[in-house]
């Protein structure tokens, strides 16, 4: 990972909605200390690719996998609870090749079922 690179193309791509420290902003979820809930679970991990931001990303699917690492790095603190698997391109490549659109909906049945499994 280089994580200059990462952090720019976090700046360019993502930090509009997600803040330059993850925090969120309106409606957009905070990342800080919570991304790494979505780790614990496989859908939780896809989710994170899926979701329109990072599924239609400009970004290659190599760059798209240094930011999702990164952002595991950077944010997620105490709620990586596993063992974390960086994201490869390969993986980046298949998952966002099927965005997700009812994204509201799905986030919170997955957050239900990620806590119903502890």
């Amino acid at each position: 990972i280089n994580p200059q690179r990462a952090q720019f193309n976090y700046q360019m791509s993502c930090q509009g909605c997600h803040a330059p420290d993850g925090s969120g902003a309106n409606a957009v979820p905070r990342m800080r200390d919570q991304v790494g809930i979505f780790l614990a679970s496989g859908a939780g991990r896809e989710y994170l690719v899926r979701v329109p931001g990072s599924a239609v990303s400009a970004l290659s699917d190599a760059d798209l996998a240094e930011v999702l690492n990164w952002i595991v790095q950077e944010f997620a603190g105490a709620s990586v609870t596993v063992p974390f698997e960086p994201y490869t391109p390969q993986e980046v490549g298949a998952l966002r090749q099927h965005p997700l659109n009812e994204v509201m909906a799905y986030r919170a049945q997955l957050l239900a079922d990620i806590a119903s499994a502890k």
